[in-house]
């Protein structure tokens, strides 16, 4: 990956070359495009091509395509976007329907070795004939027709003769085997159906277990790395390659799939989320989706700095989600403009500040990193501050702002609670506050001091901004079970996963481009939405506060 340290994979990788197995290291990313890729593909996409680059290998991007039900070309375009961005260049583009032919043709290869028949038995009955983790499966009646029938009709399979459902063709292998995979899976079914590659060319599509090894080996590709559960379908993965005689031999490779704490891992869960109008859309800030995430803010270099801390190995222990939270801090803090934004507005006027004057003041642009230089900030009598930073009736050691108390105003001047001004409710909202000129920030002033320091936005130029500001969508802490059930998975959405603010921002922001990133004092780290901000309404995203408890 981006760097050379050893994993069990690259350990294998490296003996591979070195004993002459392999001449060249080929990996592959297949994705079924039926979804939107999510925080877990990055990590098998950070491994596949990370890897190969480590040996100048070649990394293949492989749609798995052989399920014409769920899959469109919307999520073909959405991957090969995610991937780019990640910061990968595929060296092959391929699809899996490309092979559709090779595979009819080495499913016909195993009829005629007496290693497939076509079966009757419905879905159900399958099931039932396969026995249990303790119980062996039994032979279906359909097993032992004869090659010549099993030609003719898988043909006949491929010619429309038969409805959706009517006929599969199975591998006969070992309904007595221990591992269930082996118990003549099927591995082509009938599926009426308009292919978003292939139209309406097939009406027989193989399924994946079939259809995988053999993509693998007609690509030359050296390692087949997949997650942790695949583990028991290696087995028949190994027989498909051999059994159907391919030239190329691939090895199948696992490793612990990536979860992460409050978080869902689960494309059907996700998809739920999506249509039933939980966010809106694959690409809402709060998914853990690649796009949802590149729309919140997070950037491609924290995500592989996060996957590469996470380690290759095969446990599948769920990851602390504040540690991506830690990386985006880290890759932020030195890139970004510091600035200034009031996401709930309080007025402040300083009475003794001359009516009509406009001041600028000096501020860096980033104190951690000088050279992004300065930035003018302009001041006046009119402000806005934070409601949170004014209390009428104050706590012990509450630093801020309170009738009768002083504080700094960020990059400017002291400023003194004068008198509260309220509504007909009784609500504040205006405060009435005197400054002391003589406390400019930057002049060296030595006098008084204060404790609280709060910042604001000069009124009369403040640029209006919508925020978000996100928590977790999921409350359950523990790592995604994908076998939970429907209503419990839903029991655990965050009803108050975002809350949407009305606030200001310096004028400085008003150029602002979609993507563009910022700390705001205080506040954390927030980016530009890139799809409802429009010439007329910033809207802010926020990535993460600015500080966690987490720590490496």
């Amino acid at each position: 990956m981006e760097n050379h340290n050893s994993n069990f994979i690259k350990d294998i990788m490296i003996k591979d070359l070195e004993s002459g197995k392999h001449q060249k290291v080929i990996t592959r990313f297949p994705p079924e495009p039926n979804g939107y890729l999510h925080i877990g593909h990055a990590k098998s996409i950070i491994i596949n091509f990370g890897l190969a680059d480590d040996f100048n290998g070649q990394t293949n991007l492989r749609f798995d395509d052989t399920n014409p039900l769920k899959e469109d070309i919307e999520f073909v375009n959405s991957i090969k976007e995610d991937v780019k961005w990640l910061g990968f260049e595929w060296d092959n583009l391929y699809f899996a329907s490309d092979y559709f032919e090779e595979m009819y043709n080495r499913a016909v290869l195993l009829i005629e070795k007496g290693l497939a028949y076509v079966d009757d038995l419905s879905a159900e009955e399958i099931r039932e004939y396969r026995g249990t983790l303790t119980e062996p499966g039994k032979n279906s009646p359909y097993r032992d027709r004869s090659i010549e029938e099993n030609l003719d009709l898988f043909k006949r399979m491929r010619a429309g003769e038969f409805e959706n459902g009517q006929k599969v063709l199975r591998a006969k292998i070992d309904m007595s085997s221990p591992n269930i995979n082996l118990r003549d899976p099927v591995i082509y079914r009938i599926a009426h159906a308009t292919h978003h590659n292939t139209g309406d060319k097939w009406c027989i599509y193989p399924m994946y277990a079939f259809a995988h090894p053999l993509e693998d080996a007609i690509e030359g590709v050296t390692h087949s790395i997949c997650t942790i559960e695949f583990e028991d379908q290696r087995p028949l993965y190994n027989w498909i390659v051999e059994q159907c005689e391919m030239q190329s031999t691939p090895q199948q490779i696992e490793f612990g799939r990536l979860n992460v704490t409050n978080t869902v891992m689960s494309k059907r869960k996700l998809k739920q989320l999506v249509e039933e109008g939980f966010v809106d859309g694959w690409d809402d800030p709060r998914m853990p989706t690649i796009s949802g995430m590149r729309r919140r803010g997070f950037t491609p270099e924290s995500i592989r700095a996060f996957v590469k801390e996470t380690g290759v190995h095969k446990g599948s222990g769920a990851v602390d989600s504040q540690m991506l939270e830690h990386y985006v801090r880290e890759d932020l803090k030195l890139k970004v403009p510091r600035t200034m934004g009031v996401i709930n507005p309080l007025k402040v006027v300083i009475t003794n500040y001359p009516e009509g004057q406009i001041e600028l003041l000096d501020a860096e642009i980033n104190p951690e990193n000088p050279d992004m230089g300065m930035r003018k900030i302009p001041f006046s009598r009119e402000l806005y501050i934070e409601k949170d930073d004014f209390m009428e009736d104050p706590p012990k050691k509450y630093f801020r702002l309170f009738p009768g108390n002083e504080v700094r105003l960020k990059h400017a001047y002291f400023i003194k609670c004068e008198e509260v001004v309220k509504d007909a409710n009784g609500e504040v909202v205006e405060l009435r506050c005197t400054y002391d000129p003589e406390t400019k920030s930057g002049t060296g002033f030595t006098g008084r001091k204060v404790k609280g320091t709060i910042h604001w936005v000069e009124a009369t130029h403040a640029v209006p901004a919508e925020f978000r500001l996100y928590e977790p969508l999921i409350l359950d802490e523990t790592e995604d079970n994908d076998s939970e059930e429907k209503t419990s998975f839903l029991d655990h959405v965050n009803p108050n996963s975002l809350e949407i603010l009305q606030g200001f921002v310096e004028p400085n922001m008003r150029e602002s481009r979609p993507q563009d990133k910022f700390q705001f004092f205080r506040h954390g780290y927030f980016n530009v939405d890139p799809k409802d901000t429009t010439v007329d309404k910033l809207v802010f995203n926020r990535i993460v506060s600015l500080k966690s408890s987490f720590k490496l």
